[in-house]
């Protein structure tokens, strides 16, 4: 028997394909715009009102949207604007660090319903996972004693850890959480919780949860520069998150970078990481971030020091991030101490002149966006969220789910 040809096509689409993304035009409509009427969504979407309707009565129908009460007055006819339902859609969210993890449940609009956090114990991936799928079935019986309908509501389960992914093992365990790259993360914790499950960057993750319920919220063009324990960027690209071919695209932190002597990756230099070192902290313990914190509040001559330096090689990354990609703008978030993310924000002004000044801006070129230890978290919990109900190119293709 000839085995079948391998041919190269993009996917086809069908009726059921065109309506899936209609759907989510309007889902995306109304979370941006707050409730609207179907004459407003067909003259925002430009869709015809039969379509809308039964589009609509089919979202009504699956708890995702709800009428509110008729608006009257004016000329035209009374009308029924539409909003969403937070209670028509969840989502889990964990965050898996070097020594410990974050999970959060959000719902269809974004906003955290619980959280939860642990240390990771010993034992690597193996008892790691262990110890994540006893949260999250803790934290599914707890949704479901409050918020019954969430039992048959979740729509998935995102997973967001240190990238980049699919290396070879590095010398340096330092930036790269080599043994739990290696292991089969999303396949365990899927068949754990029989939930769709992905895996993204903690960079990706930030960008998320920004374009979720962020400074990126509407936003097509966005570039989220995290900065964390690592450094790394979350690339919003024509309306979507754009990950690459191995999900590594916006890895800035190994770009290498020099300050008059040997080039060395920027996350080596300018990351909380490198803070640490630089103060001789133990990065294992939590109080490390509470020191770090209560220093920079004090002004500390080291922490002045290394601000210096970190935010030289922080402005070359906004030209390089907006000279590549063109963003309407760059937001600077991740899981750094506040004060320290927002001491690093203002010393990276002036910003160096970039194709991005331009007359006519509508937007700075640099935001400050979600800073804190539970930004990553809420990002991955936003991913199933994204991928069940954001307009997306894949919605319309036969493959899509």
């Amino acid at each position: 028997m000839n085995e079948l040809r391998t041919i190269r096509a993009k996917s086809g689409t069908n009726q059921e394909g065109t309506s899936a993304h209609n759907r989510r035009v309007i889902i995306e409509a109304i979370r941006l715009n707050g409730p609207l009427s179907r004459a407003d969504l067909a003259r925002a979407t430009r869709l015809t009102k039969q379509t809308i309707s039964n589009l609509v009565e089919g979202l009504e129908a699956d708890g995702l949207v709800a009428s509110e009460e008729v608006v009257r007055g004016g000329r035209g006819q009374p009308s029924t604007p539409y909003r969403l339902v937070p209670e028509g859609a969840f989502a889990l969210g964990v965050q898996i660090d070097r020594h410990l993890t974050r999970l959060v449940a959000v719902d269809l609009m974004g906003q955290e319903v619980a959280r939860a956090v642990a240390n990771l114990p010993p034992g690597g991936p193996v008892e790691g996972c262990k110890l994540i799928l006893r949260l999250i079935e803790t934290m599914r019986a707890d949704l479901t004693r409050r918020i019954p309908e969430s039992a048959h509501r979740l729509a998935g389960l995102g997973l967001a850890m240190p990238g980049p992914f699919g290396l070879a093992p590095s010398d340096d365990e330092t930036w790269m959480m080599a043994e739990w790259q290696a292991f089969p993360l999303v396949e365990t914790l899927a068949a754990g919780t029989g939930l769709a499950t992905s895996l993204q960057n903690d960079a990706t993750a930030c960008a998320a949860a920004e374009r979720m319920n962020g400074s990126a919220d509407g936003l097509d063009h966005a570039v989220c520069i995290y900065f964390g324990y690592g450094i790394g960027a979350g690339l919003i690209l024509g309306g979507e998150l754009y990950t690459g071919s191995n999900r590594n695209a916006g890895e800035i932190g190994m770009v290498l970078f020099s300050r008059g002597g040997a080039p060395s990756p920027l996350e080596h230099r300018s990351s909380l990481a490198s803070l640490f070192q630089h103060l001789g902290l133990d990065s294992a313990t939590t109080e490390a971030y509470a020191e770090v914190e209560r220093r920079t509040l004090a002004d500390d001559p080291r922490i002045l020091d290394w601000l210096a330096g970190a935010a030289a090689d922080m402005r070359q990354a906004v030209h390089m991030v907006e000279t590549i990609f063109d963003p309407q703008t760059v937001i600077l978030s991740g899981s750094a101490p506040e004060p320290l993310a927002k001491r690093l924000f203002d010393a990276m002004f002036p910003l160096i002149p970039s194709n991005a000044d331009r007359p006519g801006r509508t937007l700075p070129r640099l935001q400050l966006g979600m800073i804190g230890p539970w930004a990553v978290a809420l990002g991955a919990a936003a991913e199933p969220i994204r991928r069940a109900f954001d307009p997306r190119f894949s919605a319309i293709l036969k493959t899509a789910s």
